[in-house]
């Protein structure tokens, strides 16, 4: 028996998301050896950036349903297979096409990740660890992605950049492993969980107070998914996703394009806005759980962080469209990632409190289908951008705009009559 075995689940949810965005961003950093190997430009590199999200977003909805209906641990296990395996086989492509294909189907494997954490989450962690939990599992994400500028730079540049996609398929095939040794879709129904754990979680879990499954809910889903409490946090969450993913697939390629670094030097500089991602998502976790034992008010908790972050990371991302050293930019996108990072745990945990326990899986897969949209907007326009709007200046100023757009949206669509509506929904 264990005393907290929530800790293992947390750790294992942290791994996945640290080896999934090492997975992710394995292209971006290998973005120059690939180009000039396949040739291919810098529009066409957009492409394949955004069409990874085109099987992702339509797989975060189905992966959330899967959740619900067969449980996270048989989805998350199949979806990290199929994501390993074609991370692997990216190694064998021998040209444009190949890869679009191959990043496609690499998009289906991870497009499960997001929903099936955060159903996980709500079925292993009671309400008020909730945002710590989203914080910490989370910010494995951002480490991958920095951890993957020096292991894949690294590991590209001494064995070429074939062999570093078979190194991190390998990584997640061990994962798989793991996770359906350790990890069950309740505690209650694990047999290392204490009576104590099991019976705190089940008393104290996030979302509404029903325990009705999606079978026993008479609400349409869709009633759910289109209310506007969910359809604001999923527009917060698109604009902090358009950040994300312009410096997730074009930040090693500024960095040796605009920058002028070598692969090498990009490799070790790359790391510092992923570091800074990574403080965000821990900072962000434990100030959304301080302001709720200090308000209890959840809504407002969860609302300030998304607020706060969103708002300083677009005046940082701004201001960088106009800096012209190197320190000054790499600074002010740290600080960008350290706050705009502070927000997605807010989103999850904030969606986990006004939809059903029932319904959270597909709810939460609805939101980052919606979310994720920016996966296949934000690469490819920036690659466009680059090649024929204005470069990286004009690229960094739509960014900023989308971020205070998020802000004004969630104004608008998240309150707190909204929220009363939903959870009325669960009980009758």
């Amino acid at each position: 028996m264990f005393k907290n075995y929530r800790l293992v689940i947390a750790l294992l949810l942290f791994c996945a998301g640290m080896l999934n965005y090492l997975d992710r961003a394995a292209l971006s950093v290998m973005a120059p050896l690939v180009k000039k190997d396949l040739g291919i430009d810098d529009a066409q590199m957009g492409i394949l950036f955004s069409c990874f999200f085109i099987g992702y977003c339509l797989f975060c909805f189905l992966g959330g349903w899967g959740a619900d209906r067969f449980g996270p641990r048989r989805v998350y296990a199949w979806a990290a297979t199929i994501w390993s395996l074609f991370c692997g086989a990216t190694a064998l492509v021998t040209g444009f096409g190949h890869l679009l294909i191959v990043r496609m189907l690499f998009g289906i494997g991870e497009g499960p990740m997001g929903t099936t954490t955060n159903k996980s989450i709500a079925n292993w962690f009671p309400r008020q660890e909730v945002g710590r939990a989203v914080g910490f599992t989370n910010a494995g994400q951002p480490l991958g992605a920095a951890i993957a500028a020096p292991i894949v730079g690294l590991v590209g540049l001494n064995y070429g950049w074939r062999i570093a996609f078979v190194v991190i398929a390998a990584l997640g095939f061990v994962w798989v492993a793991c996770w359906l040794l350790l990890f069950r879709d309740k505690p209650e129904q694990h047999p290392r969980v204490s009576q104590a754990e099991s019976q705190l979680i089940m008393q104290q879990r996030p979302a509404s107070q029903s325990t009705s499954t999606p079978q026993q809910d008479n609400h349409s889903l869709w009633r759910y998914v289109f209310s506007l409490p969910v359809l604001g946090v999923a527009s917060a969450f698109f604009c902090f996703n358009y950040i994300q993913y312009f410096f997730l697939s074009w930040l090693p390629s500024y960095l040796t394009d605009f920058q002028h670094l070598d692969i090498k030097s990009m490799s070790i500089i790359g790391i510092l806005p992923w570091l800074g991602a990574t403080v965000g998502f821990l900072g962000g976790g434990v100030v959304c759980d301080m302001l709720f034992r200090r308000t209890q008010n959840f809504l407002l908790s969860r609302k300030l962080v998304i607020f706060v972050g969103l708002a300083v990371a677009a005046l940082c991302v701004l201001l960088t469209a106009w800096s012209q050293s190197l320190a000054g930019a790499v600074t002010l996108i740290t600080l960008a990632s350290v706050f705009a990072y502070m927000t997605p745990q807010a989103c999850w945990s904030l969606l986990q409190d006004i939809v059903p326990a029932g319904r959270i899986g597909t709810a939460g897969g609805f939101v980052h289908l919606l979310a994720n949209l920016a996966g296949i907007l934000s690469p490819g326009i920036t690659g466009f951008l680059i090649q024929y709007g204005g470069g990286y200046h004009t690229a960094f100023v739509l960014a900023s705009v989308l971020a205070l757009a998020g802000m004004l949206l969630l104004a608008l669509l998240v309150r707190q009559k909204g929220v009363n509506t939903l959870r009325a929904l669960a009980t009758h």
